[in-house]
């Protein structure tokens, strides 16, 4: 978005405006003086508005941002210099056109008109300053200058900002005149009191231990403390929990992911993003668009996540052309009918059900979506040059339905790897700060209402990541992958919960009270990153490792029964991840004995479909992994 000239007028436009004010004032001028002159105002007027043009014209105000006050100066000055001339004219040897106290009433009743027309347009644009919220900006000052010149010229904006609180020593005659420097950052108490703002606004990151400074001190003085969020939608009032910033509430530094290198892969080549309606598949088209790829198709099932991402992406979303394209993963037939279609060179699969206590109450639609849907997509994609299976950290070492679902598109997607002729890998990070159901959206909620905020555990920690920073690694990490791997983002180190919802409440002027419901089934105190049997290898990219995954055959995807018994299909869920079911705890129970006998069973079925095939269950079963990853626990666990 482009930042527009504070609230200054555009010159060009007053030129009429202008002309009528010269007019009226010398006409009324000129009507002191009608006797001597039959029609003197019109030669006079035309006089006057040409000169006055002429010099506001030839005397621009030299390196200097328009603004209100500036402009009143300069506008000022060119009509003293006007009506200067117009007097010189109206005294001998040149003929008196009028008198020239006609003409200085004349000037005067100008000046008055544009400089008042001037006040109303910047009112009018500003809107009523008593219906904006007043709010100090704090950060370095030409990011608050900036800010405060968009705040100013949208008239959806409610905010209205009053004064700067710099982050830096700063010039003080290099800021924006209408945002006057109001204090120090050592204290903003007095510049809160002094200008009745209740809410400041970051402009620029902030070290966390200047940050927990200031949101003590602000919360002294009853104002809140809100990072600076995209800028369009702070300028239409909105405040969703993804502005917030990686500085503020994970203290570290943002991750940077330069795209200039490294995005060969995408330029020019035909490009599906599955799931684009999602918080990760829209930021991959956003991203994907800038890289100038042939063709970038938008699929989804939801028409209105469609219709989202298009609208964020060109500020357009008729939904009638090529680019987005209506369509659901579980109908294998109709996703093999849009990929033949289109033909894509690139495909980026980030559809999934992602919410880990939804799934452990319906596990039938983590294998139907997840599973099913993933197979259906990697046996329409087989014949795709790049394949990018977007995973979750709930993969490794899983214990829940959901991450068993994302363990077994690892596997499947490294099965594709081995049959396909293209390149089929797995990307896995953590969780997404600020998307679409995330903690920070009940933390926002809970305290915007003054009630508790909940946590599960005092000790629970996350890895966290802006939407941003894991696409753009997704993307640079696609380019380096091999086939059959998963590649894991680097997410720095892990965030215990409670601390980001103290905070977020800090930020907001508040002090939560923490209320902790106690771990859900399925839930981790601490996620991890790396499986058991994984290494942390970084061979290339300085942020992203590189594990082997061992290949499932999608066969044995058959023992799936989603409209069967809940517990048996968990006990298969946890045999095809090869790790015990945490939600039996008797190894030996029935349900997960059932779950192995049925593994086993499939593999002995698959030992006979083939002429070449392994002649014992057991061997089948080791057939069905790869690297020497074993699918069950013994190799006579057909007897279970």
């Amino acid at each position: 978005m482009s930042v527009r000239e504070p609230t200054a007028a555009p010159a060009t436009g007053w030129v009429i405006p202008d002309a009528l004010a010269w007019t009226a004032g010398l006409g009324l001028g000129a009507a002191l003086d009608l006797p001597h002159h039959p029609d003197p105002f019109v030669v006079t007027a035309a006089v006057a508005f040409g000169l006055h043009q002429v010099l506001l014209r030839a005397l621009p105000p030299p390196r200097l941002r328009r603004t209100a006050a500036r402009e009143a100066a300069w506008l000022g000055a060119t009509l003293l210099v006007t009506a200067a001339l117009l007097v010189a004219l109206a005294l001998p040897p040149a003929g008196a056109l009028l008198d020239p106290g006609a003409v200085g009433l004349g000037c005067a009743v100008a000046a008055a008109l544009m400089l008042g027309g001037r006040a109303g347009w910047r009112y009018r644009r500003r809107g009523a300053p008593s219906a904006r919220t007043p709010v100090l900006l704090y950060g370095t000052a030409a990011s608050a200058a900036a800010l405060a010149r968009l705040m100013r010229t949208d008239a959806a904006c409610r905010y209205r900002p009053v004064g700067l609180v710099p982050d830096h020593p700063v010039d003080v005659a290099a800021v924006d005149a209408e945002l006057p420097v109001v204090g120090d950052r050592a204290d903003v108490g007095p510049a809160l009191a002094a200008t009745g703002a209740r809410l400041v606004v970051l402009t620029s990151p902030v070290p966390p231990d200047r940050l927990d400074a200031l949101c003590r001190r602000a919360r002294a003085a009853g104002a809140a403390v809100q990072p600076l969020p995209e800028t369009n939608l702070l300028i239409e009032g909105a405040d969703e929990p993804g502005a917030w910033d990686v500085t503020s509430l994970l203290g570290r530094a943002p991750v940077h992911t330069d795209l200039a290198g490294g995005t060969d892969y995408l330029t020019g080549k035909r490009v599906l993003v599955i799931g684009a309606g999602g918080s990760i598949g829209a930021e991959l088209c956003r991203q994907i668009a800038r890289l100038d790829p042939a063709e970038l198709m938008l699929l989804d099932r939801d028409e209105s996540a469609l219709h989202a991402t298009q609208l964020s992406m060109s500020g357009r979303a008729l939904l009638d052309g090529r680019e987005t394209i209506l369509a659901d993963i579980r109908d294998a037939a109709g996703l093999r009918r849009v990929v033949a279609d289109r033909r894509p060179d690139v495909v980026f699969h980030a559809a999934a059900l992602k919410h880990l206590p939804m799934l452990e109450t319906h596990p039938a639609e983590a294998v139907k979506t997840n599973i099913l849907g993933t197979r259906n997509v990697l046996a329409a994609c087989a014949d795709v040059a790049r394949f990018v299976n977007i995973s979750t950290d709930k993969a490794a070492n899983p214990t829940s339905v959901l991450g068993w679902s994302k363990r077994i598109t690892e596997r499947l997607t490294a099965h594709a790897a081995r049959e396909a002729g293209g390149t089929f890998l797995s990307v896995r990070f953590g969780n997404v700060l600020g998307s679409r159901g995330s903690v920070l959206t009940a933390f926002r909620a809970q305290l915007r209402a003054g009630s508790p905020v909940t946590v599960t555990h005092p000790e629970v920690t996350r890895y966290f990541m802006t939407v941003r920073e894991a696409v753009g690694l997704v993307i640079q990490a696609a380019e380096i992958g091999r086939a059959g791997e998963a590649l894991i983002l680097e997410m720095g180190p892990p965030v215990r919960i409670v601390d980001v919802a103290r905070q977020m409440g800090e930020m907001m002027g508040r002090q939560p009270d923490i209320v902790y419901t106690g771990l859900r089934p399925g839930e981790k105190i601490h996620e991890d990153l790396f499986g058991a049997g994984e290494r942390d290898v970084r061979p290339i990219h300085p942020m992203v490792s590189h594990v082997a995954v061992p290949a499932l055959d999608p066969a044995l995807l058959r023992l799936l029964d989603p409209y069967g018994d809940e517990a048996h299909l968990r006990a298969v869920l946890a045999e095809l991840c090869a790790v015990p079911d945490p939600a039996a705890p008797d190894p030996a129970s029935p349900h997960h004995a059932t779950g192995r006998a049925a593994v086993n069973h499939a593999a002995a079925d698959h030992a006979a479909a083939g002429p070449a095939a392994p002649r014992t269950a057991a061997a089948a079963a080791a057939a069905l992994v790869h690297d020497g990853v074993r699918l069950v626990g013994s190799a006579d666990s057909t007897r279970a």
